[in-house]
């Protein structure tokens, strides 16, 4: 039996932005882009993973869900403090500098942690923290 990861949702407040961030800056594919009852899903991913994708959700999506969980689940999001995701990279520096010169903000410069990985942190447009790690040789 196999048990593969397929798809994880971060949640964003506006999708045009997050395009622009997750395929112009990141330089993911969109794979799909769809609405049902006034949302929107777009589905993202690297080009090096075809089997993984990352989907960019409305900050609650459930067309039952109260006015009052929609602005909760708002203001959570402008605060940053919805889940983010930790990709993984070969190159923890030119990583960083590639995203850092794009205009996006920063959470932490590269570093090596003591867990065996360089990484570096940002916040996207809609304020998710994106960890972008490189395992260390030993």
């Amino acid at each position: 039996m196999s048990i593969e990861l397929a798809q994880c949702f971060i949640a964003v407040d506006d999708h045009d932005k997050a395009l622009a961030f997750y395929r112009d800056i990141l330089g993911f594919e969109v794979r799909n882009d769809v609405g049902f009852e006034g949302m929107r899903w777009v589905t993202v991913g690297s080009p090096d993973q075809p089997d993984v994708e990352i989907v960019l959700e409305p900050p609650l999506a459930d067309p039952h869900a109260s006015d009052d969980d929609r602005q909760a689940a708002a203001e959570l999001l402008a605060k940053g403090l919805l889940r983010g995701v930790i990709f993984r990279t070969d190159d923890c520096d030119a990583t960083f500098e590639r995203i850092r010169a794009a205009g996006a903000e920063v959470l932490q410069e590269p570093m090596d942690q003591p867990y065996g990985v360089r990484d570096c942190a940002f916040r996207d447009p809609a304020g998710n923290m994106l960890r972008f790690n490189q395992p260390r040789t030993r």
